[in-house]
């Protein structure tokens, strides 16, 4: 069998399975998905690097998102009010993203950019803001705090940065 069409069983397969079950089972299933991230180098200041979670709050599951010190909105004031790069570019248009990792006792630990920019010295600054969110409620498993990533994606057209 080819390597392309045994995958496409095997997805079948799954899909049909999945389809069968009652809802409460999926609900079920999905109350126990947790996603946890590749940690290939030690990340200083995690509490366990064996199990660094990409966390999924969906309704049920007992995931709770780590809470930054800012909300959104103000970390998008933040960011257009301390990123100096953009202060005469009007025009300027980019995406990326930033990937915090914020431990067991809510201290972000790593800030870097995921998705880069068009220019380093715009992503360096964006991390120095984000860098600044030292202190955060930490994410939560069933109310056992665990360590997790945190992405922000953002956005910057006319020269002003949205997060989304």
């Amino acid at each position: 069998m080819k390597p392309k069409k045994s995958l496409l069983i095997i997805f079948i397969a799954i899909v049909a399975c999945y389809s069968c079950k009652t809802p409460s089972s999926v609900n079920s299933s999905m109350n126990n998905f947790v996603a946890i991230m590749e940690v290939k180098t030690p990340i200083p200041g995690v509490c366990d690097n064996s199990k660094v979670y990409a966390i999924l709050p969906l309704p049920g599951n007992g995931q709770v998102m780590a809470k930054s010190p800012l909300d959104d909105t103000a970390i998008q004031r933040q960011l257009n009010a301390d990123v100096l790069f953009l202060k005469d570019k009007s025009t300027f248009i980019d995406k990326g993203m930033v990937n915090l990792i914020v431990n067991c006792k809510g201290e972000m630990v790593r800030c870097e950019i995921d998705n880069k920019t068009q220019s380093p010295k715009l992503d360096s600054q964006i991390v120095a803001v984000f860098s600044k969110l030292k202190t955060w409620t930490p994410a939560t498993i069933h109310g056992t705090s665990v360590d997790c990533s945190v992405l922000y994606s953002f956005a910057i057209k006319n020269g002003m940065i949205t997060v989304k």
